[in-house]
């Protein structure tokens, strides 16, 4: 019985290991929450009027990354007038939230 115990003891701390690092978010809500994020980030091919600025598509960005590049905006220490403004009206739930849905995504080209 010990061992069965200790085998789904060490199973449970192997799962957990692996889990993906989104899992602090919640994808669904991300999804409804990057809805705003689509305008710029969801259009193949598209680019700002002035400057002119090629917009990166960010569905299958590393979790990671995105909450950084969110944070960073929001703290305004990464600078992007228009995601700064973005940035400061999101919390850290919604940022987590929104990086757990983008790193579900198939990557965009």
């Amino acid at each position: 019985m010990r061992q069965l115990n200790a085998m789904v003891l060490a199973l449970s701390a192997f799962a957990a290991a692996a889990a993906p690092a989104y899992a602090e978010g919640d994808p669904e809500r991300g999804e409804v929450l990057f809805y705003t994020c689509t305008g710029c980030h969801g259009i193949a091919g598209y680019a700002n009027t002035y400057p002119t600025y090629k917009v990166p598509k960010i569905g299958g960005q590393n979790y990671e990354y995105l909450v950084t590049a969110l944070t960073a905006y929001q703290s305004g220490t990464r600078a992007h007038p228009t995601m700064r403004a973005q940035g400061e009206s999101l919390s850290t739930q919604d940022i987590e939230d929104i990086a757990s849905f983008l790193a579900l995504e198939k990557k965009q080209n």
